[in-house]
């Protein structure tokens, strides 16, 4: 069924006004015709409770979800978050008595809303941009050369900020499914209107995940939405080999430091424990911030801010330096670094010539997890050069 609403009376009225006719009016039509919300009827004659479980996906890394196979084709997906989902294929009916903690998703998933932007590669690398008409990051803030032609073309739409999406638009173009970051936790009213719209709404929890390659494993995850589940297997299985090359080379007794200077003077660095932390390690490096020096949990997860004093105390005998650009700015020349403190000059990388920066590209592209932390093993071999890194650059000592 489709609810197309567009009028000009509608679009004089607030946002908050607008949200409520809406939902208003979709609410009507599915008690008109006779639909329920979110699920088809169910003339199954099969019960939940009698469904026999068939096996379970697979996965080496990731622990922010599983999935059980049952018969009839139908999965259960369950996400660390307390949430559960039943995939219903195509010409499938809703088994009885679902419990109503289950959230159904029909196939084919065409029309998916995706707010969670780290999810979008995955897509990308499994030729499934069709499959998404709308997300939550204007064009100009994607790096992925394929979901900027996609935007440009009208073919993937900006739907608003996640936290203020355009419901119209999501009505309008029939959402199959909404897709959302843990952002979603700190607006969960908005979970909730797309939920009474009849839209399931999935929580992308990948960047929890404490291995980097669990990250880049939710590509199993979604190749079972979209049906192909064979080309997510195995692109999945280049990628660890990948990995399975640089840990043959086994550690360089390397040490190296991530982080950004802010405009406040404060150094941010990744945690103990951190998924960029734990690339360095996989790369055989060391890294120099550890639970005792920074006084964090080493589970903690992402970016902590320290003073520059203390940093200093911690990084300045480090082999490496790995300057964090893609939040900070691209570097081009070791004196932009020292400026942003003249004690950088004292640190033994930036004598050394050993300062790294990451390119813009490294957090939106997730399936890259594996180059990343060959690129990582690669400096700290002395094997790196401008022709064989994809997300690491050295930084000169004077501009080209």
């Amino acid at each position: 069924m489709r609810l197309s609403i567009r009028s000009s009376s509608i679009h004089q009225l607030s946002r908050a006004m607008r949200t409520k006719f809406i939902s208003a009016a979709f609410l009507g039509i599915m008690l008109l015709s006779g639909c329920s919300l979110g699920t088809k009827k169910t003339d199954s004659g099969q019960f939940f409770s009698d469904m026999k479980k068939t096996g379970s996906m697979e996965l080496e890394y990731a622990t922010q979800f599983t999935v059980d196979y049952y018969e009839n084709g139908l999965s259960l997906i369950e996400i660390a978050d307390g949430e559960s989902y039943l995939l219903v294929p195509e010409e499938r009916s809703v088994p009885e008595n679902l419990p109503e903690d289950i959230t159904v998703i029909h196939q084919p998933s065409e029309k998916i809303y995706l707010a969670a932007s780290s999810a979008m590669d995955l897509f990308d690398s499994l030729d499934s941009l069709e499959n998404i008409f709308a997300t939550a990051t204007p064009e100009k803030d994607w790096v992925i050369d394929n979901v900027k032609s996609a935007m440009q073309s009208g073919d993937i739409l900006y739907a608003g900020k996640y936290s203020a999406p355009d419901y119209e638009l999501i009505l309008d173009e029939s959402c199959d499914i909404a897709i959302e970051s843990t952002m979603i936790y700190h607006s969960p009213e908005i979970k909730e209107q797309l939920e009474s719209f009849g839209i399931p709404v999935l929580i992308e929890r990948s960047s929890y995940e404490a291995h980097p390659l669990g990250r880049l494993e939710w590509i199993k995850l979604y190749g079972l939405l979209l049906g192909k589940e064979d080309e997510a297997e195995s692109f999945f299985n280049e990628k660890t080999q990948i990995l399975d090359d640089v840990l043959q080379h086994g550690e360089t007794g390397k040490t190296a430091a991530f982080f950004y200077i802010g405009s406040n003077g404060y150094v941010n660095i990744r945690k103990p424990g951190d998924y960029v932390s734990k690339m360095i390690e996989l790369a055989g490096g060391d890294y120099v911030f550890t639970t005792e020096n920074t006084g964090k949990d080493e589970n903690a997860l992402s970016t902590m801010n320290m003073q520059f004093e203390s940093f200093y105390d911690i990084a300045k005998d480090a082999d490496f330096l790995i300057y964090n650009g893609t939040v900070d700015g691209s570097l081009t020349q070791m004196s932009q670094l020292i400026a942003k403190n003249p004690l950088m000059a004292d640190f033994k990388a930036v004598q050394n010539g050993n300062v790294w920066c990451t390119n813009k590209n490294m957090y939106q592209q997730i399936t890259g997890a594996a180059e990343m932390i060959a690129d990582f093993n690669k400096i700290f071999s002395g094997e790196a050069s401008e022709d064989n890194l994809a997300f690491l650059y050295r930084l000169p000592q004077e501009a080209d």
